[in-house]
C-alpha cells in the first residue's frame, strides 16, 4: 500500500495563557511518498516530530493541516480502527492477564460485520503469524513469562494478525538490550520482506535505521532534512546536520578555508577542491577517510591508538578540530606508519565534505558533483524524489522570536518578588567586605585614646 503525505502539519497550541503565540510546530509542511511494500525509517533526534508523524498516519493524532492517503483513499479524517493499520508501541502494550494466544487473537475478536471471522479462522490466522515471528512455542504463556525480545514479537504478531495495509513501528527496539536489539531488528526486516507490508519504522538510532530500511527520512525540528537510500545519504549528506547525525564513530568536523582551489586546515593545504570559490567552510571527514602516510599533507598530534582487530583507530588532536578528538580509522597493516607524537595523513576526496559557513549547505567539488547527479538520477528512476531542506528551519526562527518576546515581557509579581528576595538574601561579602569579628584577645586601647580622668578638689574621680 502506497502512503502519501501532502503538506502534513501538526501544531500544538500554547499552554501559556499570557502568550498565545507560544505554540509548537511539531511537524512542518511534511511532503513524502512511501512506495508500496517498502520499509521506511523515520530518523532523527528527540523532538524532531517523527513519532508525531507516525501517530498522524495511524489516526491517533489529528493533523492541523495537510492530507494523508493510503493508495488513492484519503484517510485524513478516518478513525484509526478503519484505516487498516497495525501499530507496535515502544513499550509493547501487551495485556498482562492474557496469554500470548489471547493477546494475538484480541484484535480479531473485535472485528465486526462482514469482517468478522469464525473461531477456527481466527485460530488459524493467529497460529500463522505466531510461526512467522517464531513464538508459536509460547502461545500458552503470559507476557511476564517471556523475555523482552519475545514480548516484542508478540506485539508485532498482534499487529500483523489483522493483515494491515500499513505497519507502523514506534521505536520498537529501545527497551531491549544490545544483543536482543540486533536480533529483533533482523527479525523485523525478515518479517517485512516475507509479508510485503508497507512499514514505517521510527527510531533515533541511526544504526538501526540504516541497517533495515529501504530508504530513510532524516528529520530535524519537524522538517525533512534529506531522504534516500541509507548508503546514499551517508555517502552524500545534503547539509551539516545530516553529516553529523549519521555515522559511528561520528564524522570529524573542522573549520577550514578554501583558497585557490586548495582546502586548508590551519596552515596546511590538505586537499585540492576544484570548482569551489575562496571562502571559509566547515569541513567534515569520515573516520575512514584518512590514509596513513609518513609524508601526508595533514598532521595530527597523537593521543592514543585503539586496536579493533582488522582496523586501528588513531585518536589525535588538531588545532582546527571542532570535536575534542579526531578519530582516524586505518588498516591494521598501516600501523607501522604511525609512530611518535605526530601522525600524518592524506585524505580520500569522496570522504571529505565541505559545508557553507553560514547556511551549512553542502558544497560539492570535483568528482563529487558527477556522483551527486548520478544519485539523484538513480532515485528518480526508482520513483523516489530527492527531498532535501535548504535554508533556515522555521522552528528555529520561531524559537528565537519566542525568546525575544519572553525577554521583552514585563516581569510578573512573583518574578519581581523572587528577584528582591535574591538580593536580600545575598551574603554581605558579595556587596562589601565583612567587618572583622571582635576577638577575645584584641589589643588594649592606646593610652592617648583612653578617656582622661576628671580632677576635682585634689581628688581624682
Amino acid at each position: 500500500m502506497k502512503v502519501v503525505l501532502e503538506h502534513l502539519t501538526k501544531i500544538f497550541p500554547s499552554r501559556n495563557k499570557k502568550d498565545k503565540n507560544a505554540e509548537v510546530i511539531a511537524v512542518n509542511d511534511f511532503n513524502l511518498e512511501i512506495p508500496d511494500g517498502k520499509l521506511i525509517g523515520l530518523l532523527g533526534p528527540s523532538g524532531c516530530g517523527k513519532s508525531t508523524t507516525l501517530f498522524m498516519i495511524s489516526g491517533l493524532q489529528a493533523p492541523t493541516g495537510g492530507k494523508i492517503y493510503f493508495g488513492d483513499d484519503d484517510v485524513t479524517k478516518l478513525a484509526p480502527e478503519n484505516r487498516g493499520i497495525g501499530l507496535v508501541f515502544q513499550n509493547y502494550a501487551l495485556y498482562p492477564h492474557m496469554t500470548v494466544q489471547q493477546n494475538i487473537l484480541f484484535p480479531l475478536q473485535n472485528l465486526k460485520g462482514e469482517n468478522r471471522l469464525s473461531k477456527e479462522e481466527m485460530l488459524n490466522r493467529a497460529n500463522e503469524v505466531a510461526k512467522l515471528v517464531q513464538i508459536d512455542e509460547y502461545m500458552n504463556r503470559k507476557p511476564s513469562e517471556l523475555s523482552g525480545g519475545q514480548q516484542q514479537r508478540v506485539a508485532i504478531a498482534r499487529a500483523l494478525v489483522k493483515m494491515p495495509r500499513v505497519l507502523l513501528l514506534d521505536e520498537p527496539l529501545s527497551n531491549l538490550d544490545a544483543r536482543l536489539r540486533l536480533q529483533t531488528r533482523e527479525e523485523i526486516r525478515r518479517i517485512q520482506r516475507d509479508t510485503g507490508i508497507t512499514t514505517i519504522f521510527v527510531t533515533h538510532d541511526q544504526e538501526e535505521a540504516m541497517s533495515i530500511s529501504d530508504f530513510i527520512v532524516v528529520m530535524k525540528l519537524g522538517v525533512i532534512m534529506q531522504t534516500g537510500k541509507p548508503q546514499w545519504v551517508y555517502d552524500d549528506p545534503a547539509n551539516l546536520f545530516v553529516a553529523k547525525f549519521l555515522g559511528a564513530p561520528p564524522i570529524n568536523m573542522f573549520t577550514g578555508k578554501v583558497q585557490d582551489g586548495v582546502l586548508y586546515l590551519g596552515e596546511e593545504g590538505v586537499l585540492e577542491v576544484p570548482g569551489v570559490e575562496d571562502q571559509e567552510v566547515f569541513v567534515g571527514i569520515r573516520p575512514e577517510g584518512f590514509i596513513s602516510n609518513p609524508e601526508g599533507r595533514l598532521s595530527c598530534k597523537v593521543t592514543g591508538i585503539d586496536v579493533m582487530g582488522r582496523d586501528i583507530s588513531v585518536v589525535s588532536k588538531h588545532e582546527n578540530s571542532i570535536n575534542p578528538l579526531v578519530r582516524s580509522i586505518i588498516s591494521a597493516d598501516e600501523i607501522k606508519n604511525v609512530s611518535g607524537e605526530i601522525a600524518r595523513f592524506d585524505l580520500k576526496p569522496h570522504k571529505v565534505f565541505l559545508f557553507h559557513k553560514d547556511t551549512e549547505a553542502r558544497i560539492h567539488f570535483g568528482d563529487q558533483i558527477a556522483a551527486h547527479e548520478e544519485m539523484v538520477a538513480a532515485m528518480a528512476a526508482e520513483g523516489q524524489g530527492y527531498v532535501v531542506h535548504e535554508g533556515p528551519l522555521p522552528r528555529e526562527q520561531d524559537d528565537k522570536e519566542k525568546e525575544n518576546r519572553a525577554s521583552e515581557q514585563p516581569k510578573g509579581p512573583f518574578a519581581k518578588l523572587k528577584s528582591r528576595l535574591g538580593k536580600k538574601n545575598k551574603p554581605a561579602a558579595a556587596e562589601a567586605p565583612a567587618a572583622p569579628e571582635a576577638s577575645a584577645e584584641a589589643p588594649a586601647e592606646k593610652a592617648e585614646d583612653a578617656p582622661v580622668p576628671e580632677e576635682r578638689d585634689g581628688e581624682t574621680k
